[in-house]
């Protein structure tokens, strides 16, 4: 049984400081950092990776964030211009060793579509080529830690799910950003609706 972490979008723009900050985003990084302890067979990574004046910025349409639009005929909620190709904000945040990251899968390029999942575009028409690397490596089980938990966790563990993959989400190693109060307890419960395990580092060997 081959298993991977996939870390979901460690970025300085997610992080404390940056234009996306997630309340507490930083203190995902102790369960991190036991996670990238533990015996995985393969550690990889998805970053956000946004053209400038990418669809899904506020700025690009001259509206605030949180509001919405369509985008290429999908309903888009609107953010801060973050994780721009070549920027720091798009960097992997300090506080883990990203050298163990055996590849980056990019999500969010094409500016006329937002990607939430580590696996597909939103409207599932563009592959980034993760779910295929990972069968290429035999792996089975997936267990997912990383920012944010109601989106891009969110939609990665659900698509794994789809893709035939037994998945964990790693609780106290994703944070959200909660635009509602109750987005993260509605995310997990979709989430376990759909197939999804969750657990907590401290539950893993």
């Amino acid at each position: 049984m081959i298993r991977a972490l996939l870390l979901v979008d460690l970025q300085n723009d997610f992080f404390p400081g940056g234009t996306l900050a997630v309340k507490e985003g930083d203190k995902v990084l102790p369960a991190i950092n036991k996670l990238l302890s533990e015996k995985f067979d393969l550690v990889i990574a998805s970053k956000d990776w946004h053209p400038p004046k990418h669809g899904s910025f506020a700025s690009t349409h001259g509206k605030k964030p949180g509001e919405r639009v369509d985008l290429s005929g999908m309903p888009q909620i609107l953010w801060p211009d973050h994780c721009i190709q070549g920027t720091h904000g798009a960097e992997f945040a300090p506080g883990w060793d990203s050298s163990v990251v055996e590849k980056t899968f990019f999500k969010g390029t094409d500016k006329d579509i937002d990607s939430y999942s580590a696996f597909f575009d939103n409207g599932k028409k563009r592959s980034t080529g993760l779910g295929d690397y990972l069968r290429e490596k035999n792996v089975s089980e997936i267990y997912l830690a990383g920012l944010t938990t109601e989106y891009c966790v969110k939609y990665s563990a659900m698509d794994a799910v789809d893709l035939g993959f037994t998945v964990f989400v790693v609780q106290d190693a994703c944070r959200a950003i909660n635009l509602k109060a109750d987005d993260e307890k509605r995310a997990y419960e979709e989430m376990k609706r759909t197939g999804v395990h969750l657990v907590i580092a401290d539950q893993l060997k």
